[in-house]
């Protein structure tokens, strides 16, 4: 989470970075951003808690504080930084990603998969 904060205020505008020239790449940085944070905060919490948190509870808690931390970076980008702006399609972009970081952890731990939630 420190890094997409970071990633997300810092300040881009000095330095020498190569334009890919790839339309909506930006959109694509924020869904495999939040894609993979959402995966990896529920991983997290299950191995904190030795899979004693229920999957549903985990699943509603990271995707609820995913999609909020989204909208506020957003709002901090546009309030706070100079270089930056608060985007509606790159608050989309989050809440897509998390969905779908949310949807693999569902595919991973369904019954169907070798690995259960519980140990």
């Amino acid at each position: 989470m420190g890094l997409i904060t970071f990633l997300s205020l810092y300040s881009f505008e000095d330095s020498e970075l190569p334009d890919l020239g790839i339309p909506n790449m930006d959109k694509l940085v924020h869904f495999v951003f939040y894609a993979v944070a959402s995966f990896l905060g529920c991983l997290f919490i299950r191995e904190r808690s030795h899979g004693k948190n229920g999957m549903k509870p985990t699943l509603v808690y990271i995707g609820v504080l995913m999609i909020v931390y989204g909208m506020v970076i957003e709002v901090l980008q546009y309030a706070v930084t100079t270089s930056r702006d608060g985007n509606i399609y790159d608050v989309l972009a989050n809440c897509i990603g998390a969905l779908a970081g949310i949807l693999t952890i569902l595919f991973v731990f369904s019954g169907e998969r070798r690995l259960n939630w519980k140990y």
